[in-house]
């Protein structure tokens, strides 16, 4: 069962607040020792309230007086660089809220400029969109294509090392493999080009009913459909 969000406002009731008190106050300094132990650093926590006649305090007085000591000796403007109050710390949790807003607003967008992107290819009018919708929806096509080039260009490169890279043993092997293998001679080549000539002229002299789509009236479509639409059917174009 996960625990139920706290509301950060003050509290009116006093039982209430001052149970609050306590509990908090007792996890404050838990934390503090945890972190002084764990990481080895110096640190105190002076707290005071109206329901104690003195302040709650760690670690020891001369503990307290030696980190203080330390804080004292700094700069002034190195002892406020990181020194926040309630305002000050809400006001950079806002503008970090923000800047995650608008992150996520970024990548919204480029998701929705993609699908229309990949609709526009299917054949889909882009006449509804807006001249901020075209405005970004070119902006992505260009990092696409910019992508792509990048990429050819690396591959080039890397086919260039690999072709000039090539030691001259394998440029050896290569050509005692191919003068011991069986050469087929003028004669066998010229007989295997006749035979496929003939064979191409009887599908032409076939009748129009026994035409398997070589030269009748309708051309057969590469992957086996007359539809022009199954020539992008896959995973992006539906």
């Amino acid at each position: 069962m996960t625990r139920k969000k706290v509301k950060l406002a003050y509290i009116t009731n006093d039982s209430a607040r001052k149970a609050t008190f306590k509990k908090r106050k007792k996890g404050l300094l838990k934390k503090v020792s945890e972190l002084s132990t764990l990481c080895g650093i110096k640190s105190c926590a002076i707290i005071y309230s109206p329901y104690d006649s003195q302040p709650e305090v760690w670690a020891s007085e001369h503990g307290i007086q030696h980190v203080l000591g330390l804080f004292k000796n700094m700069p002034e403007m190195e002892q406020t660089k990181k020194m926040v109050n309630q305002e000050s710390f809400l006001k950079q949790r806002i503008a970090k809220a923000n800047e995650q807003l608008k992150k996520q607003q970024k990548d919204n967008r480029e998701k929705e400029m993609t699908e229309v992107m990949f609709q526009s290819l299917t054949g889909k009018s882009l006449h509804n969109l807006t001249m901020m919708d075209l405005n970004d929806l070119g902006w992505l096509i260009d990092q696409n294509l910019k992508n792509i080039y990048r990429r050819i260009g690396q591959l080039n490169k890397v086919a260039q090392k690999q072709v000039q890279g090539e030691p001259a043993a394998a440029k050896t092997e290569g050509t005692m493999v191919g003068s011991t293998s069986t050469s087929t001679t003028p004669s066998e080549m010229n007989v295997d080009t006749m035979q496929r000539q003939q064979w191409f002229m009887d599908m032409m002299n076939l009748p129009q009913e026994n035409n398997m789509g070589f030269g009748g009236d309708e051309m057969m479509l590469p992957f086996g459909d007359n539809s022009h639409n199954a020539l992008w059917s896959n995973a992006f174009f539906p």
